[in-house]
């Protein structure tokens, strides 16, 4: 059911200028247009170049880890240049900058991750010391885990560079998610991999749109658009990353799943080489997500100990 919401000046949407972020801005502003019965023109998409989109040759972990894809937007949402901002949730840190809030999120996607190859068609066909690329650290330390006999390349870009670069022959395989390939149609390059086999990051899939705290009118306007079993999803797993200090300088895996009123989490941390991993499993109320996945962390910090991640 729409409800008719007036907007007296263009609602600027801010985003990265990646194929995917503008995909997820058109969603979140087509859900926006049949919410409210609205006319397109009534948005603006202003695209945002952020430190990780203009920095490309160097790991994300070596240039600052998450925040990389959101500080420069969040700035501009802070100084009034745009009204709400559209975010992988996998890319937002877990402590917000003060004054901004994220209490709407959109269906989330298909969590897993995706193999990618021209070549092969799951990890267990790739021959000893084959090329594989990826920049994510838990990708690559859940790789070496099952497969220290490949050899791991930095390899970063959208979806057409990764193929380019596969195609170049720099690697034979890489990895990208399920949920990006799915947003912007191209989910017959996937052959997804199980989250019993490869535990997806914290939030993937996930998108979540960021306001000021007392915008009212960005509030209302948002609210209809919610999903809120995503966001109970979230909830657990960005409060089990907070306590481990997750960014993408620690390989951190981590799913929550509802059944109902329950929630089941699932979480591991990863020595960066893969030689050791300690995981495990939760569950309780859905309404205690944050404490769920709190006390995962807490836990598993434990078991790994000081320096795990060193």
């Amino acid at each position: 059911m729409t409800t008719q919401y007036r907007i007296d000046s263009p609602l600027k949407i801010g985003t990265r200028g990646s194929p995917l972020a503008l995909a997820q801005a058109y969603e979140t502003r087509s859900r926006l247009m049949e919410a409210h019965g609205l006319p397109e023109d009534v948005f603006t998409i202003e695209v945002i170049q952020t430190t990780g989109d203009a920095v490309q040759d160097r790991p994300l972990s070596e240039i600052g880890g998450k925040g990389l894809f959101t500080k420069e937007i969040e700035r501009a949402l802070m100084d009034g240049r745009i009204d709400i901002a559209v975010h992988s949730m996998k890319d937002v840190a877990t402590a917000l900058p003060e004054g901004l809030v994220i209490n709407c999120t959109l269906p989330r996607e298909d969590v897993r991750d995706a193999f990618i190859s021209l070549k092969y068609k799951r990890i267990s066909e790739l021959p000893e010391g084959t090329v594989v690329g990826t920049s994510s650290l838990r990708r690559r330390a859940q790789l070496l885990a099952m497969r220290p006999d490949l050899q791991l390349v930095e390899f970063r870009g959208n979806v057409q560079t990764r193929l380019k670069k596969l195609d170049d022959g720099v690697a034979d395989a890489t990895f990208l998610a399920c949920a990006g390939l799915r947003r912007l149609g191209n989910f017959e390059l996937a052959n997804p991999i199980e989250t019993t086999t490869m535990l997806p990051a914290c939030a993937q899939g996930a998108v979540g749109i960021e306001r000021r705290e007392g915008d009212q009118a960005a509030a209302a306007l948002l609210a209809p658009i919610h999903h809120a079993d995503t966001y109970t999803r979230i909830t657990a797993e960005r409060a089990f990353l907070k306590e481990l200090d997750g960014s993408c300088r620690t390989p951190i895996g981590g799913l929550a799943t509802l059944d109902g009123d329950t929630l089941h989490f699932q979480g591991e941390i990863i020595r960066p080489d893969g030689t050791v991993i300690h995981a495990g499993s939760w569950q309780g109320s859905a309404n205690d997500a944050a404490k769920i996945g709190a006390e995962a962390g807490i836990e598993l910090r434990a078991k790994g100990g000081e320096g795990f991640f060193a």
